[in-house]
């Protein structure tokens, strides 16, 4: 049973049935599943948000460029404490105990990321969302949610999507996609069809040896069901 996770949610998924903004059926099932989760298996959970739902800087900064890529990738990262802050209420509704810390300084808002106020938050049973990416432009939510994994110590990153795990190519559009059960970092990073994740963040990963698992959001239990061991999704690991 794992013992501490990060789990990695996209701007997509707050959005759910929506192409913008905040879905609320979606964001309070999910905030009773993890409450139930955390409450079923003393787990302690960071999430990391995404902020694609609001905007998404790389697309901004293309858009007749007249907005700089520096300044959009920040706007991005204040799109991701939003959902931060939307998540930590429904979270506390529920009666999870839930903390918004953030790498921008928000301090209305949110908490300063402070390493060891993170771990204390999570050794009391509160969850930890940080918001704002890595803090810094030109890095993905994705690297961020696997640096700060490898930063508080969690054994795996969990990063939730709308398939069931990783294919040999896209399954929406080729109905002969295979699903992989396992695969390596290495051939994750070689096969040019597969885009689960962004370079930087599957090498910092393999660099430093915490396994991914990529896995169905909206197939209710399957946070639970990878906290206990079982084999849900695309596990993506250094070991074959």
């Amino acid at each position: 049973m794992k013992k501490r996770i990060l789990l990695k949610l996209s701007g997509e998924q707050f959005a759910g049935k929506n192409s913008f903004g905040i879905d609320m059926s979606f964001l309070d099932a999910l905030a009773g599943e993890l409450k139930e989760m955390v409450a079923n298996n003393k787990v302690q959970v960071v999430i990391i948000v995404g902020g694609g739902n609001f905007l998404r800087g790389a697309v901004l900064a293309k858009e007749e460029q007249l907005i700089e890529r520096a300044t959009a990738d920040y706007m991005g990262m204040l799109a991701t404490i939003m959902n931060g802050m939307a998540l930590v209420d429904i979270l506390e509704k529920h009666g999870q105990p839930a903390r918004l810390q953030t790498r921008l300084h928000i301090n209305n808002v949110a908490e300063p990321y402070i390493r060891r106020r993170a771990i204390r938050h999570l050794e009391k049973g509160r969850i930890v969302i940080v918001g704002g990416g890595t803090g810094n432009p030109f890095v993905t939510t994705d690297t961020a949610a696997v640096s700060t994994a490898l930063e508080l110590d969690c054994e795996i990153v969990l990063k939730a999507t709308k398939v069931d795990g990783v294919y040999d190519k896209d399954p929406m559009k080729y109905t002969d996609a295979i699903k992989f059960a396992h695969i390596s970092f290495i051939d994750t990073l070689k096969n040019k069809n597969i885009q689960v994740m962004d370079n930087t963040a599957l090498s910092l990963a393999m660099d430093h040896n915490i396994p991914i698992r990529i896995f169905d959001l909206l197939s209710k239990g399957n946070i639970e069901k990878i906290v206990n061991g079982e084999d849900i999704g695309t596990l993506i690991s250094n070991s074959q």
